[in-house]
C-alpha cells in the first residue's frame, strides 16, 4: 500500500479520511494561504491546496500528498477562518443573511510518478437568519476559530443550515467523491 500524507491538521479532514478507511500520516503545511481573489474562487482554492501539498511533498521521497483549502464566498468577498471571536461573529451574521458558496480546492501530489492532480468543488449553503444571542450561545459551545465561515456543518453548527445544494462533505472541508476520483487516477482505490 502506498504512503498517503494529509497536508492538513484539520480535525474534520482527518475524520473524513478515517471514515472512508484510508490509512494516512498527517503533516501540516507551512505554506502561506492567499485570500486575494485575483481570478476565480476556484483558482484561489486550487492554488492554495497545491501550495500546501507541494510544501509537504518536498519533505518526502515517495507517497501521495493530499492538500485542501476551503473558503466561503460571500458576494465577491472571501471568508476563511476568522481571526478572532469578533470576526467570527461578523462572519456568521453575514452568512445568515442569504445563500453563500463554499469552495474547496484539492491537490494531490503523486511523488512516485511525478504527477499532480487538482480539482475543486462548490456547494451553495442556505443558513437560517440568526439572532445575536444564538450566535453567542453557539460560540460558548463550539470554537469557530478553526472553521472556514466560523461554523461546523457536521456538528452543532448544522442546526443553522436550512439546506445545501451540492456536496455536503465539501462544506465539512473535503469533497470525498471528487477526492476518491483523483486518488483512483493516482492508483489508490478506496474500495
Amino acid at each position: 500500500m502506498r504512503k498517503i500524507i494529509l497536508a492538513s491538521r484539520s480535525k474534520a479532514r482527518k475524520e473524513l479520511l478515517r471514515q472512508i478507511g484510508l490509512e494516512f500520516k498527517v503533516v501540516g503545511s507551512k505554506a502561506e494561504e492567499s485570500r486575494s481573489l485575483k481570478k476565480s474562487c476556484s483558482d484561489l482554492v486550487i492554488a492554495n491546496a497545491l501550495k500546501k501539498a507541494k510544501d509537504v511533498a518536498k519533505r518526502f521521497d515517495r507517497g501521495i500528498v493530499i492538500g485542501a483549502d476551503t473558503v466561503v464566498l460571500s458576494g465577491k468577498k472571501i471568508i476563511g477562518k476568522p481571526k478572532n471571536i469578533k470576526d467570527a461573529f461578523k462572519t456568521i451574521k453575514i452568512l445568515s443573511r442569504g445563500p453563500q458558496w463554499v469552495y474547496s480546492g484539492l491537490a494531490v501530489v503523486d511523488i512516485d510518478n511525478n504527477k499532480i492532480y487538482t480539482a475543486f468543488e462548490k456547494t451553495k449553503i442556505y443558513m437560517y437568519a440568526l439572532k445575536d444571542e444564538q450566535i453567542r450561545r453557539y460560540f460558548k459551545k463550539v470554537s469557530p476559530l478553526d472553521k472556514a465561515g466560523s461554523f461546523d456543518i457536521q456538528g452543532l453548527g448544522g442546526i443553522f443550515i436550512d439546506r445545501i445544494e451540492g456536496c455536503y462533505f465539501n462544506v465539512v472541508g473535503l469533497p470525498l467523491a471528487k477526492l476518491a476520483r483523483i486518488l483512483r487516477k493516482a492508483g489508490v482505490h478506496i474500495f
